[in-house]
């Protein structure tokens, strides 16, 4: 369940980023909150991506019913968050540094090792 969920909040998040980049971004402005907010309502990979992102969170809330929050949560964010960055830079073409790979790798390492505890 754990693993579930947190490749629905990946693939959430992705869908919302490529919404919010195809309906022209997302600003904090008040005065065109409004228009954002309709435009991205009307943009179907942001709409799957909230969904899937409240897929997500139910199917965390099991989690959180059944296992221990100090092994279940370390190991769905750093699943969900190297997840995310390999993703970023598959689909959106961000940059990946030797910092992010090293930064990556100890998450990963910190996975392993909190998973076998």
């Amino acid at each position: 369940m754990l693993v579930l969920s947190s490749l629905c909040a990946v693939a959430g998040n992705l869908l919302l980023r490529a919404g919010i980049l195809r309906a022209g971004g997302f600003s904090l402005s008040l005065d065109r909150l409004e228009s954002q907010t309709l435009s991205l309502a009307m943009q179907p990979m942001f709409v799957c991506g909230l969904f899937l992102y409240a897929v997500a969170a139910i199917i965390w809330f099991r989690v959180l019913s059944t296992e221990d929050l100090s092994l279940s949560y370390p190991l769905m964010t750093s699943l969900t968050f190297v997840l995310v960055t390999l993703g970023a830079t598959y689909f959106f073409d961000e940059r990946m540094t030797w910092q992010k790979v090293l930064g990556l790798s100890i998450i990963l390492a910190g996975f392993v090792l909190a998973a076998r505890s």
